[in-house]
């Protein structure tokens, strides 16, 4: 699984988001690949791609990524099909950050040997957990006896589990979220790297990431929310020009389907049959030899 959020400071608003679920047969499956992916990223996409799709964030805007699935040093599988590495996700990380895409980026990843993943980041203001480290692997938490499998990874677990009771005015820090699932629980070492952080973990709030809170300001004076008479004629009058310029769309002639599903076959040149053929030089053949003998046969050939 991998999701993108992305939450703008001082407009506090969640303003993109991306929820791709791996190994499931969800409609979106045929859309999770490693190029989509990046380009939800680095904002290379289609000029048609609806904003659910979008990643919509700015120099403002706080990301936070979160991966997890089948992995090993240096990659990550996605759907069995295909991978994406270390080295693919730092470079699209440092695009982000060229084109003013994030303002701070947190970067969780559950998967074996999942501290590998962020080794070869080099892009400013980059925040990076793994639920275990180099030639370790990352064990899965209790199985359901329903289906008889295992639903979540043990450090998604204790994660979600902490996640669960922070509340909007919490003054949790990343520091509490480094020592959420010790070896003892997650039977793997988790990692982080923060040198690449600006701010010191401890004043990092869990809600810059995880939850924001929108301002409201308060008024008792009336406020006026007519529009402008002005603006809105200049408006329509753009409008109608620009519909008089516009040339009337004509549309291509269809396929005429019926007809040609209906239409008879057309009769082809008929042709004698090879078998035919050599029959008939048989013939000849038999009835020369008959009547002349074999050797008048040379006159044939």
């Amino acid at each position: 699984m991998v999701a993108a959020f992305s939450f703008s400071k001082g407009l506090t608003t969640l303003s993109g988001l991306l929820l791709l679920s791996f190994g499931s047969l969800a409609a979106s499956q045929i859309e999770v690949t490693v190029e989509n992916f990046l380009r939800v990223l680095t904002g290379r996409i289609p000029p048609s791609t609806p904003r659910s799709k979008r990643l919509l964030s700015d120099d403002r805007s706080n990301i936070l990524i979160y991966m997890t699935g089948h992995g090993g040093n240096g990659f990550l599988k996605f759907q069995d099909s295909e991978e994406i590495t270390n080295i693919e996700l730092a470079d699209a990380f440092e695009q982000m950050w060229q084109k003013r895409r994030y303002n701070e980026l947190l970067f969780i990843i559950d998967t074996c040997q999942g501290a590998s993943m962020y080794e070869r980041f080099y892009s400013p203001n980059i925040m990076a957990l793994a639920s275990s480290q180099v030639g370790e692997d990352s064990l899965s938490h209790q199985p359901d006896p329903a289906i008889g499998v295992h639903l979540m990874d043990r450090y998604t677990f204790y994660v979600l589990e902490f996640l669960e009771e922070i509340n909007p005015a919490s003054q949790t820090n990343m520091n509490d979220l480094f020592q959420v699932c010790p070896r003892s629980l997650c039977v793997s070492t988790p990692g982080h790297r923060t040198d690449l952080f600006q701010r010191d973990p401890k004043n990092v709030l869990i809600t810059d990431f995880f939850g924001s809170v929108r301002k409201v300001e308060i008024t008792t004076e009336t406020i006026s929310l007519q529009p402008d008479l002005e603006i809105m004629e200049s408006r329509d009058k753009k409008d109608w020009m620009d519909e008089e310029l516009m040339e009337p769309l004509q549309y291509a002639e269809q396929l005429p389907v019926a007809q040609i599903i209906h239409q008879k076959p057309k009769l082809k040149d008929w042709h004698p049959p090879g078998g035919f053929i050599l029959g008939l030089w048989a013939l000849i053949i038999m009835v020369f030899f008959k009547t002349y003998g074999i050797k008048h046969m040379k006159f044939i050939f």
